[in-house]
């Protein structure tokens, strides 16, 4: 029986095709994965896990702060999947300087910790993802070619956590969201695309889009991954002040 606290919204986010073929028809590049944690055993799981399609690669590792550097350095890939525990420094530390001096490669942290405190931290330091190692392999693969095309993935274990602790977020003051915004920024940190949003709310998708483009203009956010951020921190929609449909 399919566990529904994992839900189908990884595969959601995926577009068929999207990254193996071009417009022209012709099969696209490979994405390409540095794999960096400080235990080899995991990072060669990590590794036989990803290869086991042919559009991912993993083009390099590394156990620690400054093999790290050196890999993305030498590779330049298109995600970097990094634990938090490494040799010298922590992975979110290293995460930061990535997203300032490589922004073309997205860093997602793969960890075997759950915390509140250390998800926060990740998306603050502007990661593409939060995943823990527990993730089946599928799931896995997924959201590596899911951050591949720009989306931001969460673990579905991780956003239970979404919103946990945020009862003092302002509830006079705040941004006045509509009860639909409210409904679309929900079902976004719950990690649906729009497509699917569309789906699950009867709408069109690009009534969707609309939705998520006032809500970024009312929160003053460019992108999804500051959504999440954006929730992390000040909890669910329910407690913003909600403002009538128009």
């Amino acid at each position: 029986m399919e566990d529904r606290r994992r839900g189908p919204w990884l595969y959601n986010w995926l577009v068929p095709g999207a990254r193996g073929e071009s417009e022209a028809g012709a099969a696209a590049e490979p994405l390409r994965v540095v794999v960096i944690d400080d235990h080899e055993v995991l990072r060669a799981g990590t590794r036989q896990v990803l290869e086991t399609t042919d559009d991912i690669v993993v083009v390099g590792e590394a156990e620690s702060w400054d093999s790290a550097l050196r890999a993305i350095e030498e590779h330049s890939p298109d995600v970097a999947l990094v634990d938090i525990q490494l040799s010298g420094r922590n992975g979110i530390d290293l995460a930061r300087q990535l997203s300032t001096d490589h922004p073309g490669t997205r860093v997602v942290i793969l960890s075997a910790y759950d915390d509140d405190g250390f998800i926060r931290r990740a998306f603050e330091a502007g990661v593409a993802g939060y995943l823990l190692k527990t993730m089946p392999r599928d799931e896995l693969i997924n959201a590596v070619r899911a951050v591949g095309m720009g989306t931001t993935v969460l673990d579905p274990a991780v956003t239970s956590h979404l919103g946990r602790d945020t009862a003092a977020a302002p509830s006079g003051g705040g941004p006045r969201l509509t009860l639909r915004e409210q409904e679309v920024v929900a079902l976004v940190a719950d990690g649906l695309s729009n497509k699917a949003i569309a789906v699950r709310l009867g709408v069109s998708t690009r009534t969707v889009e609309g939705h998520v483009n006032h809500v970024f203009t009312k929160l003053d956010l460019e992108s999804r991954t500051e959504l999440v951020r954006y929730v992390l921190t000040n909890g669910l929609p329910g407690r913003f002040p909600a403002a009538r449909e128009g």
